[in-house]
Protein backbone atom coordinates (compact mmCIF):
# COMPACT_ATOMS: atom_id res chain seq x y z
CA UNK A 1 0.00 0.00 0.00
CA UNK A 2 1.24 3.46 -0.87
CA UNK A 3 0.71 6.52 1.34
CA UNK A 4 0.46 10.20 0.45
CA UNK A 5 0.32 13.46 2.38
CA UNK A 6 -3.20 14.78 2.92
CA UNK A 7 -2.73 18.38 1.90
CA UNK A 8 -1.11 20.43 4.64
CA UNK A 9 -2.49 18.36 7.53
CA UNK A 10 0.71 16.41 8.13
CA UNK A 11 -1.27 13.16 7.87
CA UNK A 12 -0.02 10.34 5.66
CA UNK A 13 -3.03 8.44 4.31
CA UNK A 14 -3.30 5.25 2.29
CA UNK A 15 -3.96 5.86 -1.42
CA UNK A 16 -6.90 3.49 -1.04
CA UNK A 17 -9.10 4.44 1.90
CA UNK A 18 -12.02 2.64 3.49
CA UNK A 19 -15.45 4.23 3.04
CA UNK A 20 -17.74 3.11 5.85
CA UNK A 21 -21.22 3.66 4.42
CA UNK A 22 -21.75 -0.05 3.70
CA UNK A 23 -21.28 -0.84 7.39
CA UNK A 24 -24.63 0.85 8.02
CA UNK A 25 -26.51 -1.61 5.76
CA UNK A 26 -27.09 1.26 3.34
CA UNK A 27 -26.96 -0.98 0.26
CA UNK A 28 -27.89 -4.39 1.70
CA UNK A 29 -28.33 -6.02 5.07
CA UNK A 30 -25.00 -6.95 6.64
CA UNK A 31 -24.12 -8.64 9.89
CA UNK A 32 -21.93 -7.26 12.63
CA UNK A 33 -19.48 -10.09 12.01
CA UNK A 34 -19.22 -9.08 8.34
CA UNK A 35 -18.65 -5.47 9.32
CA UNK A 36 -15.90 -6.31 11.80
CA UNK A 37 -14.19 -8.73 9.38
CA UNK A 38 -14.26 -6.11 6.62
CA UNK A 39 -12.70 -3.37 8.75
CA UNK A 40 -10.01 -5.76 9.96
CA UNK A 41 -9.28 -6.83 6.36
CA UNK A 42 -8.90 -3.17 5.38
CA UNK A 43 -6.50 -2.46 8.24
CA UNK A 44 -4.49 -5.64 7.62
CA UNK A 45 -4.19 -4.63 3.95
CA UNK A 46 -2.65 -1.28 4.87
CA UNK A 47 -5.72 0.95 4.54
CA UNK A 48 -5.04 3.35 7.40
CA UNK A 49 -7.63 5.98 6.37
CA UNK A 50 -11.26 5.30 7.37
CA UNK A 51 -14.18 7.59 6.54
CA UNK A 52 -17.69 7.37 7.95
CA UNK A 53 -20.66 9.53 8.95
CA UNK A 54 -23.55 9.48 11.43
CA UNK A 55 -25.88 9.61 8.42
CA UNK A 56 -24.82 6.16 7.19
CA UNK A 57 -27.50 3.79 8.38
CA UNK A 58 -28.76 6.33 10.93
CA UNK A 59 -25.59 5.99 13.06
CA UNK A 60 -25.30 2.20 12.54
CA UNK A 61 -22.10 2.54 10.49
CA UNK A 62 -20.37 4.47 13.26
CA UNK A 63 -21.51 1.98 15.89
CA UNK A 64 -20.27 -1.00 13.92
CA UNK A 65 -17.02 0.73 13.07
CA UNK A 66 -16.49 1.47 16.75
CA UNK A 67 -16.97 -2.19 17.61
CA UNK A 68 -14.60 -3.21 14.81
CA UNK A 69 -11.90 -0.86 16.11
CA UNK A 70 -12.02 -2.13 19.69
CA UNK A 71 -8.50 -3.12 20.70
CA UNK A 72 -6.91 -1.59 17.60
CA UNK A 73 -4.14 0.89 18.54
CA UNK A 74 -5.52 4.40 18.06
CA UNK A 75 -2.36 5.64 16.36
CA UNK A 76 -2.56 2.92 13.68
CA UNK A 77 -5.47 4.47 11.78
CA UNK A 78 -6.72 7.90 10.72
CA UNK A 79 -10.44 8.33 11.29
CA UNK A 80 -12.70 10.79 9.52
CA UNK A 81 -16.37 11.37 10.22
CA UNK A 82 -18.85 14.14 9.51
CA UNK A 83 -21.44 16.56 10.80
CA UNK A 84 -24.45 18.26 9.27
CA UNK A 85 -26.16 15.51 7.24
CA UNK A 86 -28.19 13.05 9.29
CA UNK A 87 -30.75 11.59 6.86
CA UNK A 88 -30.70 12.41 3.16
CA UNK A 89 -34.12 10.77 2.52
CA UNK A 90 -35.70 12.91 5.24
CA UNK A 91 -33.80 16.04 4.29
CA UNK A 92 -32.35 16.13 7.79
CA UNK A 93 -29.51 18.67 7.65
CA UNK A 94 -28.38 20.77 10.58
CA UNK A 95 -25.13 22.74 10.54
CA UNK A 96 -25.83 24.83 13.63
CA UNK A 97 -23.23 25.18 16.37
CA UNK A 98 -25.32 23.25 18.91
CA UNK A 99 -26.00 20.37 16.54
CA UNK A 100 -22.35 20.28 15.45
CA UNK A 101 -21.03 20.02 19.01
CA UNK A 102 -23.64 17.41 19.95
CA UNK A 103 -23.00 15.36 16.81
CA UNK A 104 -19.25 15.20 17.42
CA UNK A 105 -19.76 14.18 21.05
CA UNK A 106 -22.13 11.40 20.05
CA UNK A 107 -19.89 10.23 17.19
CA UNK A 108 -16.94 9.86 19.54
CA UNK A 109 -19.06 7.78 21.92
CA UNK A 110 -20.24 5.50 19.10
CA UNK A 111 -16.72 5.17 17.69
CA UNK A 112 -15.09 4.66 21.08
CA UNK A 113 -12.49 7.39 20.57
CA UNK A 114 -11.41 10.54 22.38
CA UNK A 115 -10.63 12.65 19.32
CA UNK A 116 -11.48 12.77 15.61
CA UNK A 117 -8.64 13.07 13.13
CA UNK A 118 -10.73 14.73 10.41
CA UNK A 119 -14.20 16.20 10.88
CA UNK A 120 -16.05 17.14 7.72
CA UNK A 121 -19.12 19.24 6.95
CA UNK A 122 -21.18 16.67 5.07
CA UNK A 123 -22.92 17.42 1.75
CA UNK A 124 -22.78 21.17 1.98
CA UNK A 125 -24.75 21.55 -1.26
CA UNK A 126 -27.76 21.30 1.09
CA UNK A 127 -26.43 23.97 3.46
CA UNK A 128 -26.65 27.74 3.78
CA UNK A 129 -23.05 28.67 3.01
CA UNK A 130 -23.29 31.81 5.12
CA UNK A 131 -24.00 29.53 8.07
CA UNK A 132 -21.09 27.23 7.16
CA UNK A 133 -18.68 30.18 7.04
CA UNK A 134 -20.01 32.13 10.02
CA UNK A 135 -21.20 29.42 12.41
CA UNK A 136 -20.20 25.86 11.53
CA UNK A 137 -16.53 26.35 10.71
CA UNK A 138 -15.88 28.65 13.72
CA UNK A 139 -17.45 25.99 15.94
CA UNK A 140 -15.19 23.33 14.46
CA UNK A 141 -12.20 25.63 14.83
CA UNK A 142 -12.97 26.01 18.53
CA UNK A 143 -13.13 22.23 18.91
CA UNK A 144 -9.86 21.93 17.02
CA UNK A 145 -8.20 24.32 19.47
CA UNK A 146 -9.48 22.09 22.28
CA UNK A 147 -7.95 18.99 20.68
CA UNK A 148 -11.30 17.28 20.13
CA UNK A 149 -10.85 17.36 16.35
CA UNK A 150 -7.49 17.58 14.61
CA UNK A 151 -8.42 18.73 11.11
CA UNK A 152 -11.43 20.17 9.26
CA UNK A 153 -12.86 19.41 5.82
CA UNK A 154 -15.93 19.81 3.61
CA UNK A 155 -17.69 17.32 1.34
CA UNK A 156 -20.29 17.24 -1.40
CA UNK A 157 -21.22 16.35 -4.97
CA UNK A 158 -21.28 19.65 -6.93
CA UNK A 159 -17.77 20.94 -7.53
CA UNK A 160 -18.79 24.59 -7.29
CA UNK A 161 -19.44 24.25 -3.55
CA UNK A 162 -15.73 24.00 -2.77
CA UNK A 163 -14.58 27.44 -3.99
CA UNK A 164 -17.83 28.85 -2.61
CA UNK A 165 -16.42 28.13 0.85
CA UNK A 166 -12.66 28.17 0.31
CA UNK A 167 -12.70 31.65 -1.22
CA UNK A 168 -14.45 33.03 1.86
CA UNK A 169 -12.36 31.64 4.70
CA UNK A 170 -8.82 32.20 5.93
CA UNK A 171 -6.11 29.82 4.65
CA UNK A 172 -5.95 26.66 6.72
CA UNK A 173 -9.54 26.89 7.95
CA UNK A 174 -10.66 24.14 5.60
CA UNK A 175 -7.88 21.59 5.20
CA UNK A 176 -9.50 18.94 3.00
CA UNK A 177 -12.27 18.39 0.49
CA UNK A 178 -14.03 15.12 -0.25
CA UNK A 179 -15.48 14.87 -3.74
CA UNK A 180 -17.31 11.91 -5.22
CA UNK A 181 -18.16 10.78 -8.75
CA UNK A 182 -15.84 13.40 -10.27
CA UNK A 183 -12.57 11.53 -10.63
CA UNK A 184 -13.30 8.28 -12.37
CA UNK A 185 -12.85 6.88 -15.86
CA UNK A 186 -15.89 8.64 -17.29
CA UNK A 187 -15.70 11.91 -15.34
CA UNK A 188 -12.40 13.58 -14.47
CA UNK A 189 -13.76 17.06 -13.81
CA UNK A 190 -12.27 17.14 -10.31
CA UNK A 191 -8.86 17.07 -11.96
CA UNK A 192 -9.43 20.55 -13.37
CA UNK A 193 -9.87 21.89 -9.83
CA UNK A 194 -6.76 20.28 -8.36
CA UNK A 195 -4.33 23.14 -9.16
CA UNK A 196 -6.70 25.53 -7.36
CA UNK A 197 -6.94 23.20 -4.36
CA UNK A 198 -3.16 22.75 -4.25
CA UNK A 199 -2.70 26.52 -4.24
CA UNK A 200 -5.05 26.67 -1.26
CA UNK A 201 -3.06 23.92 0.50
CA UNK A 202 -6.16 21.71 0.60
CA UNK A 203 -5.91 17.91 0.61
CA UNK A 204 -8.01 16.00 -1.92
CA UNK A 205 -10.08 12.92 -1.04
CA UNK A 206 -11.80 11.13 -3.91
CA UNK A 207 -14.78 8.83 -3.41
CA UNK A 208 -16.94 6.62 -5.62
CA UNK A 209 -14.23 5.77 -8.19
CA UNK A 210 -16.74 3.46 -9.89
CA UNK A 211 -19.40 6.18 -10.06
CA UNK A 212 -21.66 4.52 -7.45
CA UNK A 213 -21.87 1.41 -9.62
CA UNK A 214 -21.56 2.86 -13.12
CA UNK A 215 -18.19 1.21 -13.65
CA UNK A 216 -19.05 -2.26 -12.40
CA UNK A 217 -20.22 -5.48 -14.01
CA UNK A 218 -23.34 -5.36 -11.85
CA UNK A 219 -24.29 -1.91 -13.09
CA UNK A 220 -26.15 0.86 -11.32
CA UNK A 221 -28.92 0.51 -8.75
CA UNK A 222 -32.40 1.73 -9.62
CA UNK A 223 -31.97 4.94 -7.63
CA UNK A 224 -28.87 6.07 -9.52
CA UNK A 225 -29.17 9.69 -10.71
CA UNK A 226 -27.18 9.30 -13.95
CA UNK A 227 -28.76 9.56 -17.38
CA UNK A 228 -29.34 6.62 -19.75
CA UNK A 229 -26.55 7.98 -21.97
CA UNK A 230 -24.02 7.84 -19.11
CA UNK A 231 -25.14 4.37 -18.11
CA UNK A 232 -24.94 3.05 -21.67
CA UNK A 233 -21.46 4.52 -22.23
CA UNK A 234 -20.16 2.98 -19.02
CA UNK A 235 -21.76 -0.36 -19.88
CA UNK A 236 -19.87 -0.40 -23.18
CA UNK A 237 -16.62 0.30 -21.37
CA UNK A 238 -17.34 -2.46 -18.86
CA UNK A 239 -18.07 -4.96 -21.64
CA UNK A 240 -14.83 -4.04 -23.42
CA UNK A 241 -12.85 -4.72 -20.25
CA UNK A 242 -14.67 -7.96 -19.66
CA UNK A 243 -13.88 -9.10 -23.19
CA UNK A 244 -10.20 -8.48 -22.36
CA UNK A 245 -10.51 -10.55 -19.19
CA UNK A 246 -10.32 -7.54 -16.86
CA UNK A 247 -12.83 -6.39 -14.26
CA UNK A 248 -13.39 -2.69 -14.97
CA UNK A 249 -13.26 -2.06 -11.21
CA UNK A 250 -9.56 -2.90 -11.31
CA UNK A 251 -8.93 -0.35 -14.04
CA UNK A 252 -11.09 2.25 -12.28
CA UNK A 253 -9.22 1.92 -8.99
CA UNK A 254 -5.80 1.91 -10.65
CA UNK A 255 -6.73 5.03 -12.62
CA UNK A 256 -8.00 6.93 -9.57
CA UNK A 257 -5.06 5.98 -7.36
CA UNK A 258 -2.52 6.78 -10.07
CA UNK A 259 -3.05 10.53 -9.66
CA UNK A 260 -0.37 11.72 -7.23
CA UNK A 261 -2.40 14.85 -6.45
CA UNK A 262 -5.22 12.81 -4.93
CA UNK A 263 -4.28 11.77 -1.42
CA UNK A 264 -6.78 8.94 -1.00
CA UNK A 265 -9.55 7.29 -2.98
CA UNK A 266 -12.31 5.74 -0.89
CA UNK A 267 -13.88 2.35 -1.58
CA UNK A 268 -16.73 0.92 0.43
CA UNK A 269 -17.89 -2.61 1.09
CA UNK A 270 -19.11 -4.78 3.93
CA UNK A 271 -17.51 -7.85 2.38
CA UNK A 272 -13.93 -8.57 3.47
CA UNK A 273 -13.18 -10.47 0.25
CA UNK A 274 -14.15 -7.42 -1.80
CA UNK A 275 -11.82 -5.22 0.22
CA UNK A 276 -8.96 -7.69 -0.22
CA UNK A 277 -9.66 -7.79 -3.96
CA UNK A 278 -9.62 -3.99 -4.17
CA UNK A 279 -6.27 -3.87 -2.39
CA UNK A 280 -4.91 -6.59 -4.68
CA UNK A 281 -5.97 -4.65 -7.78
CA UNK A 282 -3.45 -1.95 -6.93
CA UNK A 283 -0.68 -4.53 -6.93
CA UNK A 284 -1.46 -5.61 -10.51
CA UNK A 285 0.24 -4.02 -13.56
CA UNK A 286 -1.58 -0.94 -14.79
CA UNK A 287 -2.57 -1.67 -18.42
CA UNK A 288 -2.30 1.78 -19.95
CA UNK A 289 -3.15 0.48 -23.42
CA UNK A 290 -6.46 -0.81 -22.06
CA UNK A 291 -6.94 2.53 -20.29
CA UNK A 292 -6.54 4.36 -23.60
CA UNK A 293 -9.07 2.06 -25.26
CA UNK A 294 -11.59 2.57 -22.45
CA UNK A 295 -11.10 6.33 -22.49
CA UNK A 296 -11.84 6.33 -26.21
CA UNK A 297 -15.05 4.38 -25.63
CA UNK A 298 -16.06 6.81 -22.88
CA UNK A 299 -15.11 9.87 -24.94
CA UNK A 300 -18.68 10.65 -26.10
CA UNK A 301 -19.86 10.92 -22.48
CA UNK A 302 -16.68 12.33 -20.92
CA UNK A 303 -17.57 14.57 -17.96
CA UNK A 304 -21.30 14.07 -18.47
CA UNK A 305 -22.61 14.61 -14.97
CA UNK A 306 -25.48 14.85 -12.54
CA UNK A 307 -25.95 17.23 -9.64
CA UNK A 308 -28.09 17.95 -6.61
CA UNK A 309 -28.54 20.32 -3.69
CA UNK A 310 -30.01 23.78 -3.26
CA UNK A 311 -30.47 25.48 -6.64
CA UNK A 312 -27.64 27.97 -6.06
CA UNK A 313 -25.18 25.17 -5.31
CA UNK A 314 -25.87 22.89 -8.27
CA UNK A 315 -23.30 22.40 -11.01
CA UNK A 316 -24.21 23.11 -14.62
CA UNK A 317 -25.27 19.88 -16.34
CA UNK A 318 -23.20 18.53 -19.21
CA UNK A 319 -24.75 15.82 -21.34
Amino acid sequence: MKYRPLGSTGLQVSVLGFGGSSLGSVFRQVTLDDAIATVRAALEGGMNFIDTSPSYGQTLAELRLGWALEGVPRDSYILATKIGSYSEPRGDYDFSAASTERSIEHSMIRLGIDHIDLIQCHDIEFADHDQIVNETLPTLQKLKEQGIVRHIGITGLPLKIFPSILDRVAPGTVETILSFCHYELNDTSLGDMIPYLQKKGVGVINASPTGMGLLTQRGVPAWHPSTPAIQEGCRKAMEHCRAKGVDIVQLALQFACDNEAIASTLVGSANPDNIRANIAYLEQPFDRDLLAEVMEILGPIHNFNFTRGLPQHRDPILG
